[in-house]
């Protein structure tokens, strides 16, 4: 009750009319992902798939602090990194740059009265969050991302699970 309350509060934003605006877009096969959005929990749906927007300071990722990538929770395309997350004060998981800006796709929203840039993963076209230019050096930006998007693959599990290739990122 207070989740469908806090959506109906903050909105479902911009992603009605996303396919119409965008007509000749190759994003997203119909079924390609039919089984992995089964799996969701109410809140990821709603976020995921309705671009409801999660409580601040009362989601899983907003304080992690923990080495790891954050990939999209539908497609497990990696997305964001640990290294370039910070506490913006938002109480969501905000980053300062993408792993790939490519896996990203923005548009703007115009949902609560102003001009918002919205953030889709490109390959599961899952509503992840927004844009916005206050964040710290060197991109000036902040990507505010709700966990409900996001799974967490810790560092010492990235060979396990497949993400090797993104060890990278971390100077170790």
């Amino acid at each position: 009750m207070k989740i469908s309350i806090f959506l109906l509060i903050f909105g479902i934003a911009s992603c009605e009319n996303y396919e119409a605006k965008h007509p000749n877009s190759k994003i997203i096969e119909g079924d390609k992902y039919k089984m992995e959005k089964k799996k969701l929990t109410k809140i990821q749906y709603e976020v995921t798939q309705n671009c409801a927007t999660e409580p601040p300071f009362n989601n899983e990722y907003w304080d992690k602090k923990d080495e790891g990538i954050y990939v999209d929770i539908i497609s497990g395309v990696p997305l964001f990194c640990s290294v370039h997350k910070y506490d913006s004060g938002s109480g969501w998981p905000s980053f300062y740059q993408v792993i790939d800006e490519k896996e990203i796709k923005k548009d703007y929203d115009y949902n609560i009265g102003y001009r918002r840039t919205e953030l889709k993963s490109r390959t599961s076209n899952a509503h992840l969050g927004h844009l916005f230019s206050d964040g710290p050096k060197p991109t000036g930006m902040r990507y505010c991302i709700n966990s409900a998007s996001l799974k967490f693959i810790k560092y010492q599990d990235l060979d396990e699970m497949g993400y090797s290739k993104y060890k990278y990122l971390f100077k170790k």
